[in-house]
């Protein structure tokens, strides 16, 4: 059984975001927030199916297909950055800390298009809203996990923070799947919440400094299945990466 999500109206997302660390968008709630028309977001979708394999599964998955890319988001100004590899320390991602992670960059039939750049734009004034207006580091993730394996894992390294100050998970769809339940839990304390993102474009905001997060593993209904979403990561002052020596 599905579990509906806690949503949340735009109006309410800063002040919510701000008492409880994390907030669920509808669809429509995400389209009003960013400004960017739902057949916009939409046309994005077909993209997905040209996702690489993801090479770095450390649990010898074949499950998982992806791509990366990085951005400076400071206002109106949205500036591609160099590509990088995608790293994160032991601490915040046992499975894969500590290791450079270099994937293909996504394409510009989806950062070419008018509501990529409104869906960063958007997401960063919220961070601002919260932090105070400054410049954001974002790395964007297209995620597939498919059911190739007869499961397939959305989050392998278990319950987790990012290591950066606020993560945005939004579900472009799902298909054929059981299973993928999000999972929400207080980092400093003993509350949490499970539900199961299933409108395409319904999105989960995260402080990512107060709660750690999951989504359940997937099974397919019949012969095969899978699940999409976009990550984007905002992070104050610099991009993750190692310390300098």
């Amino acid at each position: 059984m599905n579990l509906s999500p806690p949503v949340t109206p735009p109006s309410q997302v800063i002040g919510v975001l701000r008492e409880r660390g994390y907030v669920v968008l509808s669809r429509e709630g995400l389209c009003e927030l960013v400004g960017a028309p739902a057949a916009a977001l939409d046309s994005l979708r077909p993209t997905w199916d040209a996702l690489p394999p993801d090479s770095y599964l450390r649990d010898g998955g074949r499950y998982r297909s992806r791509r990366h890319s990085c951005f400076v988001v400071e206002g109106e100004a949205v500036i591609p950055s160099p590509p990088r590899a995608h790293w994160q320390p032991v601490e915040y991602n046992a499975l894969h800390g500590g290791l450079e992670r270099w994937f293909e960059p996504m394409t510009p039939a989806v950062v070419g298009q008018p509501a990529w750049l409104q869906l960063l734009r958007g997401l960063a004034g919220c961070c601002s809203a919260l932090k105070g207006p400054q410049p954001w580091y974002v790395e964007a993730h297209q995620f597939r996990i498919d059911t190739t394996d007869g499961i397939g894992r959305p989050t392998p390294e278990g319950a987790h923070r990012d290591g950066v100050d606020f993560v945005a998970v939004l579900l472009v769809g799902r298909e054929g799947i059981k299973g993928g339940e999000t999972r929400v839990f207080e980092a400093a304390g003993p509350h949490g919440i499970r539900f199961t993102l299933t409108e395409p474009w319904s999105a989960l905001l995260l402080d990512d400094e107060r709660v750690i997060h999951e989504s359940t593993p997937i099974q397919p209904l019949a012969d095969r299945g899978q699940r999409d979403t976009l990550v984007l990561t905002f992070r104050a002052k610099a991009f993750q990466g190692p310390a300098a020596p």
